[in-house]
Parts: structure tokens; sequence; C-alpha cells
């Protein structure tokens, strides 16, 4: 007994855990052990043999012999649980009471988090940045706050908007601007490309837009190795133009509006998630401004690492709550030899949903997968922002690619699968083209909306995500929803990884319309959450 009280005592004395954790491995520590059948594995037992209380014969060990018993009974280790448990509660009391900054961090105060700067505070972070970085680096014109609190697209404005607006040049002024807002406590937005939907780039206790607009440039491009490094206003589609003739593409494809840096902080998708994935499968690594100023980077640029935190995954797709992203390196994509696009309708937006589903657990490697209902086909032809005339049905948008030999075996699955669903005839581009104009109608899909919003009018635009085998269930149940509102709304989305969007216009001078569109958005999203879904979904940059 005094030979376990001292290795309790040693082992307690040791400083690598905290008390509760220390009594915590204490009380889960193995009573006594015991070798099952053929396994040399030990399990924990508290059996005592009535025979003699040093040994006991252990039902389950076959031929083996009496095994020796622990000092650790079960009385004995009741009664130490019981006193570790006690001890654990007053220590947690006790420790709360002599440490300001647990008390800070208890629940009943969590609404007094955050605390930011007064606006004494924010106007000497804005006249110590001019003093650094000079008057053109800030701006606080209304105009320009306006603009980088307030989008005429999102459902989302927060009713202040940012005391000023900085413009950084390279990581070093992000250092030097993150250190002073650190200093006077100001918070900092970041703002790349301001298409975001969801209010990305609001400013909901002032502070700071942290707007990177000089800094759009390609800093290196690696061809051998199928990687480029950018700068967080780089444009998705600029970049590709300017890679074109390398072979060579980065195959993320959200809003044509999108840039790299709000691509990485929503951890964006677009119509080629079916089969490339989203933002987080193309980051190789990131250099990243802290809050406090310090300058990090991810890792190096190699694509295998084994060593230490995958800090990609906590950057991508936290919106700039952790850090300001500078520098991002990329990997690319082959461009396929081939491409095809084809369009098909259905009679239903469940048949159409359904067919997308087996289209892709068939194992057909088409490259985007998008769906639009009747009304926002019908909203396309009414906007005029394609140049052909639309069936006003629900339809699929099919793109295809690889070899010609091996589009056709997938074009002929798919038409095959369709066909189960009730389709139309499926049209095919022929050109290039013709790719272009089948494929404008899904990427026009939002600006053809907002464009037919009257004056007093409002669009909002929501999206959920949920398990492949749900998606026809929930877009069904949210099309309905939507047609009982009695107001002009839609369907569409990237159907190929379970994400889909409803635009909902409605009188945003009717408080009663607002409440009808909130209830069924927020019936949306309940719906998928139970169908284990999510409504943290973001396309947009």
């Amino acid at each position: 007994m005094a030979s376990n009280r001292a290795m309790l005592n040693a082992f307690m004395a040791r400083d690598f855990l905290s008390v509760p954790s220390k009594l915590g491995v204490i009380t889960r520590r193995p009573l006594r052990t015991s070798n099952l059948p053929g396994r040399s594995r030990s399990y924990a037992s508290t059996s005592k043999s009535k025979t003699n209380s040093n040994y006991r014969q252990n039902p389950n060990s076959g031929s083996h012999g009496p095994e020796k018993a622990g000092p650790w009974s079960m009385p004995r280790a009741l009664a130490l649980s019981a006193f570790t448990g006690v001890g654990t509660y007053f220590w947690g009391i006790k420790g709360t009471e002599r440490n300001p900054a647990l008390e800070a961090s208890t629940v009943r105060n969590l609404q007094d988090i955050p605390v930011y700067g007064s606006a004494k505070d924010m106007q000497n972070a804005i006249h110590e940045i001019r003093e650094l970085l000079g008057d053109d680096a800030i701006s606080t014109d209304d105009e320009d706050l306006l603009l980088h609190g307030y989008s005429e697209w999102s459902t989302t404005n927060v009713e202040r908007l940012p005391v000023a607006v900085v413009y950084p040049k390279n990581t070093q002024e992000v250092s030097v601007i993150a250190k002073t807002c650190h200093k006077y406590r100001v918070p900092m937005i970041p703002f790349s490309g301001g298409s975001s939907l969801e209010g990305n780039f609001s400013a909901p206790y002032g502070g700071m837009s942290i707007d990177f607009s000089n800094m759009d440039q390609i800093i290196a491009m690696h061809e051998d190795d199928m990687d480029v490094v950018v700068q967080p206003a780089v444009s998705w589609m600029s970049l590709n133009e300017s890679i074109q003739n390398t072979g060579l593409f980065f195959p993320v494809d959200p809003g044509p509006t999108a840039k790299i840096g709000g691509m990485v902080g929503t951890n964006c998708s677009g119509t080629n998630a079916v089969r490339y994935g989203t933002m987080k499968d193309w980051v190789i690594n990131l250099t990243v401004v802290l809050a406090d100023g310090t300058i990090i980077k991810t890792r190096k640029r190699p694509r295998k690492s084994s060593a230490g935190y995958n800090l990609n995954s906590l950057f991508i797709g936290s919106e700039g709550t952790l850090g300001l992203v500078t520098e991002i390196t990329l990997k690319l994509a082959v461009i396929p030899p081939e491409t095809s696009v084809a369009v098909v309708t259905f009679p239903s937006i469940r048949e159409a949903a359904a067919a997308a589903s087996k289209v892709i657990r068939s194992g057909v490697q088409v490259a985007a997968v998008e769906i639009m209902d009747e009304v926002q086909m019908m909203v396309i032809n009414k906007s005029k922002s394609t140049k052909k005339v639309w069936k006003e049905e629900p339809t699929l948008f099919f793109k295809f690619s690889g070899t010609q030999s091996g589009i056709q075996a997938d074009i002929d699955t798919v038409r095959t699968i369709a066909k189960e669903f009730n389709s139309g005839e499926f049209e095919f581009a022929r050109t290039i083209e013709e790719q272009k104009t089948l494929w404008s109608a899904r990427k026009e899909a939002l600006w053809s909306m907002l464009a037919l919003r009257e004056k007093s009018g409002d669009v909002w635009s929501t999206d959920v995500a949920v398990p492949l085998s749900r998606l026809a269930d929930i877009i069904e149940l949210s099309k309905k929803e939507l047609d009982d509102l009695g107001m002009f709304a839609s369907v569409l989305g990237h159907i190929g990884d379970g994400n889909f969007h409803e635009s909902i216009m409605y009188d945003k001078s009717n408080p009663k319309e607002r409440a009808a569109v909130e209830q069924c958005v927020h019936t949306m999203v309940d719906r998928a959450l139970e169908m284990e879904g999510t409504c943290t979904v973001s396309s947009k940059g």
C-alpha cells in the first residue's frame, strides 16, 4: 500500500497535466487485467475470488493458471472515485474564484464578448495607419464605407458600416494594419470581391474593412509542378485566362465575380464540384496574417506532408475570422482534351433531381450537374440574359469532359438513366460557342433574378446541402412550399454535391411578406438539418 501511495504522489507531482486531468487519468486506471482466450490484450476487471483474497481464477482464461490480484479492490476504487470527484468539483469552484480568466469565460458572460475599442480607439487606429502607410492607403468616404458594408443582393445586411477601408499592397502592409488594429482593439473584415450572398464582408461591430484590390497579382507559376501562387484579389476567371496556354486550369468555378481570397474564406464550390470538389481540395498552402500581425505560412509547397497540424483546413472556410489570407498556392488540373454540354428537361423537379442522383451513383464521371426549375427558366427568358429561348420546365444541365470516346459513352449512359425518369430529348452543343450558350443559362441565373426586381423588391437567396440520397426529397418539399407562398420563387443549384439554392422575390417594405419568406427559409433549413445536411453552404467568393 505504501508503494502505491508513493506512486500516486509521484504521479500527482508531475506538471504536464492539470489537476482535473490527473484525477481523471487515475480514476480511469485499469483496476485488474484478465486475458481473454487467444488474445494478449488486457481488459479491466474488478472481480475477486471468494476463495483467496490475493488470487482469483479467471473464468475466461482456459488453461491459464490463477492470476495475481492487484491492490485496487472495488470498495477502494469506489472510494477513490468519490474522493476525486468531490475534489475535482471543489477544485473547479475554487479555481474559478481565484482565476479571473476562467471567470471571464463562464457562460453567463458570453454576451459581453467581444469587447472592441471605443470610437476614439478606432479614430486613433485610422490616424496611425495613415501615418504608417500614407493617405492613399485608407478611406473614410461614405461611398466606400457603404460599398464595403452593404450588399444589394444579400439578405443579411447589418445596421453598421465599417469606420474605414484600408487598401494594403502586400503582406507586410497587412501585418502593419493588423498590429495597429490589435493595439486599439479594432475588428478587421477582409474584402476581396464583395460578391458574397451571405453578408460575409459585413461589419456588425464597425471596424476596418481590409480591401485586397491592390493585391491582385499572380506571384509565381510552377507549370511542371502544376501549381500557382496568387494574391487574394485574383479572379478565378482571370487566372484561367492567364494560364490557358499552359494546358492547365483551376477547376473551382463559383460566380463569375468571385475572387480567390473570398473563395478560400467561404470554402466555395461551383458547377464543377461533382468532379473536382470544393476549394479545400485545391489549396496547397496559405500565407496568413493573424490578428496580432504575426505572419505565418500553413505549410510548404510539396503535396505530401505528414508532419504538423492541417492548418489549411483551419483557415479555409473561416470567413476571415481567424486571419487575413494574403497569398494562396493552388493546385492546377489538366484541361480535358474534349468537353461537351447537354441540356434535358423533365416533367417535375423531383424527377429531375432523382435522375441526377442516379447519374452520380452510377459512376459516370460527369464534370458538372446543375438543376433549375421551371420558374428559373422563365426568369432567364424574361431577362434575355442569354441568346437562347428556353423551355420553361425543370431542367438539368450536364457537362462532360475527357476523350471523345469516353464522353460519348458517358452521354449514352446518362441518356438511358434520364429516360427512366420521363425526360425530354437531350439537346447537345455542337460547337464551343453552343457550349457557352447552353451553359450561360446556369451562370446567369442569379443575375437574371436580380434584374427582374421592382423598386421595392428584394431577392432572398439561400442555400442548403444534404446527402445525395435525400436531395430529391428536400427539393420536392421545398419547391412545394415555395409555390404555396404565392411569390415569385425559384430553385437552382449545384446538384452534383447535394447543394441547391432558393431565390425568392418579395416586397421588402411589406412586413407580412418578409415574415412569410423568413418562415419558409427557416423551414427549409430545419428540414436540411433533420436530413443530416447543412445550412452553412457557400458557392461565392
